[in-house]
């Protein structure tokens, strides 16, 4: 078989027919025309149906493409859904903005923070995973992942006022259940002990409960882990058993301060 025609198989063979670059398209502009990103202001009510009416008969297209026939009644339920969903994301912002000091407005959360794209991302694409819907929520994350460095699994469990600061490398796994009111900071990792194929279907990332902090670059793994409410995990952390309630966590690692200019003794990097 030459090259040629082993593409030819790939191509015969998929299951479904889809435009990736469409499926992406849909969910940036989508995002920014319901969080007036977009430069010219919707003067009318009527002008504003009328967008949403042409957003929703592209989305019905997008899921022809990967439903048995029943993308209408799925792009009806995630319409009817997401008067929910913009309030649960309304308020991630307002927790952003209450939170972090560097941001003065709600416009600089929207316009600029790349935890809210991913989250917003996630939590639309959350909506489709529910209803079972293939490849869709996992390219919208996934194109989440690569504008802001934020890898969510659109399957993760995440509650209300959910913060991400920066937000650069983190990950958070398929079956992670994140409660109320959680913080988490860049380089954070909520993984599976195991990469196996054989816990497909069963739980393998940790539960985060309520008013949890998490700083840089933690690492917190395994389906049987639990972090306490009111917990605070510090950074650069290793966690793979539970944690109650209440708890403080920290790696206290040993620092070592010196003046350059004193003593003769060298210094030897091993790399």
């Amino acid at each position: 078989m030459n090259f040629a025609e082993r593409l030819h198989t790939g191509y015969s063979s998929r299951k479904y027919d889809i435009d990736k670059r469409k499926i992406e398209d849909f969910i940036d502009r989508f995002f920014r025309f319901i969080f007036f990103l977009e430069y010219q202001r919707c003067s009318k009510s009527s002008d504003i149906q009328l967008r949403l009416d042409g957003f929703k008969k592209e989305f019905n297209e997008i899921l022809f493409s990967v439903t048995d026939g029943r993308e209408t009644a799925v792009a009806e339920k995630f319409f009817e859904s997401f008067p929910k969903v913009y309030n649960s994301l309304e308020d991630d912002a307002q927790t952003i903005l209450d939170n972090d000091p560097a941001a003065h407005t709600m416009e600089d959360v929207m316009f600029s923070y790349p935890g809210f794209f991913a989250i917003a991302v996630y939590r639309f694409a959350h909506e489709l995973y529910k209803s079972k819907i293939p490849l869709v929520p996992r390219i919208w994350t996934e194109y989440a992942h690569s504008k802001t460095g934020i890898d969510i699994n659109p399957g993760a469990r995440i509650g209300h006022h959910f913060f991400i600061d920066h937000g650069t490398g983190i990950v958070i796994g398929e079956t992670a259940v994140i409660g109320n009111e959680v913080k988490i900071y860049q380089g954070v990792t909520l993984g599976a002990l195991s990469v196996t194929k054989n816990l497909q279907h069963v739980k393998r990332h940790p539960t985060i409960e309520d008013h949890v902090v998490i700083y840089a670059n933690a690492t917190i793994l395994g389906g049987d882990t639990v972090i306490g409410r009111n917990s605070v995990i510090g950074g650069n952390v290793w966690i793979t058993e539970s944690v109650a309630p209440d708890s403080v966590v920290f790696h206290k690692g040993q620092v070592t301060v010196k003046n350059k200019n004193e003593g003769s003794e060298p210094i030897v990097f091993s790399i």
